[in-house]
């Protein structure tokens, strides 16, 4: 083992937790050797392949995965993306990109199809900026965001692209900058780039500075009580569960999440409509007159977000503001593009159409199966391209910067 990586015993889910956290230290350490372009040592390799057995171990016939949280309550747990993005980040550290490549190939249909169309899109094209979504976009998405470590070579790929093709990289997520956040399940090397809480909100730039988007104190006080009374009904035996599902609790900058559901539905439906309308509930007694809330439900998580002044009182801070922001930040210039922009939902469409209206010389890539989503992006911009699965874009990105490196 490498020093200081001894691995904790996975017995419960805060020993889970802690275990996924190492393989973060493991994954930064070797993505900063490979982008030094040394070999990185084989002790690092065998803590993310110590991690893997442990967890194959605690599946269940089912595989499944079933976790104490405290004395008496357990959880369970659907480990497919840890088990998966560990499975990859092993071969490719022990055999090499070809390998992981053919693996890809063999794991999903039309994968070698869909990834030889994006690189004749893509192929020659370099962008003054780059802006993405990452869950669902560039990475594989996660029943926990607390475990939704970004894997060795995802970051090497898109790293990679970042800086042989891209003037300026940003994420931009509706997740927490760190504490966790973006910043906590990132392996990225540094200064690759920006990172956009929040939708925006609050970000870290190259330097490692935080930068955040002005709020009013009366707004941010009603935040804060919002925040307050959730936390109190969360201590309570009938609610706790729902910190512990997809994104948990997440107090971020401007607006707060409430998983209601993850991706494996571990909540009764009932169940899970019914706390939605506890927190429309609590909504509406904090903020009786609907002017400083917007409620915004995936059907997994309950997005609350402080509105921004318009001409009609107030709007929901969408994506698109927050791009505005780091334009103005960040100096981007995405007015004089050719800017990329990726996403994977519909609450992606307000920022492509954001960095659009700046700049028509853009590109929009959408990660999506929803044929109507998709036709919704082609109709945005005949400079479109959609695809099926997140690892499709990043290994089509990452061939692309190795061609050119």
């Amino acid at each position: 083992m490498g020093q200081g990586m001894e691995p904790t015993p996975i017995v419960d889910l805060k020993g889970f937790y802690e275990r996924m956290h190492q393989t973060r230290e493991v994954r930064v350490r070797a993505v900063a050797d490979i982008a030094a372009g040394r070999v990185p040592d084989s002790a690092l390799v065998r803590v993310l392949e110590t991690t893997l057995e442990d967890l194959r171990n605690i599946l269940r016939p089912d595989g499944k995965a079933e976790l104490e949280v405290t004395p008496g309550r357990s959880m369970e747990l659907d480990l497919g993306y840890e088990i998966g993005e560990l499975e990859k980040d092993v071969l490719y550290l022990r055999q090499g990109e070809d390998a992981l490549l053919t693996f890809l190939a063999q794991l999903h249909p039309d994968f070698s199809q869909e990834v030889s169309t994006a690189l004749n899109v893509l192929q020659g094209r370099s962008f003054k900026a780059w802006i993405t979504d990452r869950d669902g976009t560039t990475n594989n998405y996660c029943g926990r965001y607390n475990s939704s470590i970004q894997s060795a070579y995802n970051a090497v790929f898109l790293s990679r692209y970042a800086r042989v093709h891209v003037g300026r990289s940003v994420f931009i997520t509706s997740a927490p900058l760190r504490d966790p956040g973006i910043v906590n399940v990132s392996v990225n090397p540094d200064g690759s780039f920006i990172y956009a809480a929040s939708k925006g909100r609050e970000c870290l730039d190259l330097e490692g500075a935080r930068r955040v988007f002005p709020i009013e104190p009366e707004k941010q006080a009603l935040l804060d009580a919002f925040n307050a009374r959730m936390e109190t009904l969360l201590c309570e035996p009938a609610y706790g569960t729902f910190t512990l599902i997809g994104s948990g609790y997440q107090r971020k900058f401007g607006q707060t999440t409430i998983a209601r559901q993850d991706i494996t539905g571990t909540i009764p439906e009932d169940e899970s409509k019914a706390f939605l309308a506890v927190i429309g509930q609590v909504v509406a007694e904090v903020d009786p007159e609907g002017r400083h809330f917007y409620i915004e439900d995936t059907g997994l998580d309950v997005e609350v977000i402080l509105t921004v002044d318009d001409e009609q009182g107030g709007k929901d801070f969408s994506k698109a503001e927050g791009v505005a922001f780091l334009d103005q930040t960040f100096a981007l210039d995405l007015q004089k593009g050719p800017n990329l922009v990726s996403g994977d939902t519909r609450s992606d469409l307000p920022l492509a159409q954001a960095v659009l209206e700046r700049c028509p010389e853009t590109w929009v890539v959408f990660v999506t199966r929803d044929e109507e989503l998709a036709a919704d992006v082609r109709r945005l911009t005949p400079s479109s391209l959609v695809v099926s699965r997140p690892d499709v874009l990043v290994t089509a990105l990452g061939m692309l910067a190795r061609s050119d490196v």
